[in-house]
């Protein structure tokens, strides 16, 4: 089993590149993946997140306790960055 920061991180990185690529379906269905990891490997209920500054900060509940991580931008961001500067290799398939 992997880690519950582990889970955060591989859910959040697709997560914002899912949200950056509306119509990605892997992105979207590899976003939803994870999610049904975190609720139900590590019991993760009410899974937020958001932006200030140069973190990202994820809020959930965790066996019915707040649970809170944050992860710099530039390491969540990567992927999205690279699709966008290079979207003939990140083609959307239908």
């Amino acid at each position: 089993m992997r880690s519950l920061q582990d889970a955060l991180y591989n859910w959040l990185s697709i997560k914002v590149v899912a949200i950056d690529r509306p119509d990605d379906q892997s992105a979207n269905e590899t976003a939803a993946l994870f999610e049904q990891v975190l609720s139900e490997d590590h019991a993760i209920e009410q899974l937020t997140f958001h932006t200030e500054d140069d973190m990202y900060y994820i809020t959930c509940l965790q066996n019915g306790e707040q649970y809170r991580a944050r992860f710099p931008r530039e390491l969540i961001d990567v992927m999205k960055e690279q699709m966008r500067r290079e979207p003939e290799r990140y083609r959307n398939y239908q």
